[in-house]
C-alpha cells in the first residue's frame, strides 16, 4: 500500500500552514481521500503540493500551476507539458527583467535626487 500523509505531514515537511493546503485543495488542485473527517494525501498529492509550490516560488498563478500539473500523462512523453512550462519560464523572465531594468532606472534617479538634494543643502550651510 502507498504512504499516506495528514495535512499536517504535509504542512511540516513544506512549512505552509494547514490553511493553505485546504486552500490548494478548495482550488481543485489537491484532491485526498477522506477517512470521516481526516484528510489522506496520497504520493501524487504530495508530488502536486510539491509542484504547486515550485510554480508559485517560479511566480505562477495557481490556475496556470494546476494547468500545467493537470497537463500531466504519465504515458507519453509529456513534452506539450515541458513547452508550456518552459513558456511560462521564459514569459516570467521577460517580466522580471522589465521590473528590473525599472527598478535600475528608479535607482538611479533616485540617486540623482539626493546627490542634488545634499549638494543644495551642503551650499546652503
Amino acid at each position: 500500500m502507498d504512504k499516506v500523509y495528514s495535512i499536517s505531514d504535509l504542512a511540516r515537511e513544506f512549512d505552509i500552514t494547514t490553511r493553505a493546503i485546504r486552500f490548494y485543495e478548495d482550488k481543485g488542485l489537491l484532491a485526498p481521500a477522506r477517512r470521516g473527517q481526516t484528510r489522506l494525501y496520497s504520493h501524487a498529492d504530495r508530488v502536486k503540493l510539491k509542484l504547486i509550490l515550485r510554480g508559485k516560488r517560479l511566480g505562477l498563478s495557481l490556475e496556470e500551476s494546476g494547468e500545467i500539473i493537470g497537463m500531466y500523462d504519465p504515458g507519453s512523453n509529456n513534452v506539450p507539458q515541458l513547452e508550456r512550462l518552459i513558456g511560462k519560464i521564459q514569459e516570467r523572465r521577460r517580466a522580471l527583467l522589465a521590473q528590473k531594468r525599472d527598478i535600475d532606472i528608479m535607482l538611479a534617479e533616485l540617486e540623482d535626487a539626493e546627490a542634488r538634494c545634499l549638494e543644495a543643502r551642503d551650499s546652503c550651510q
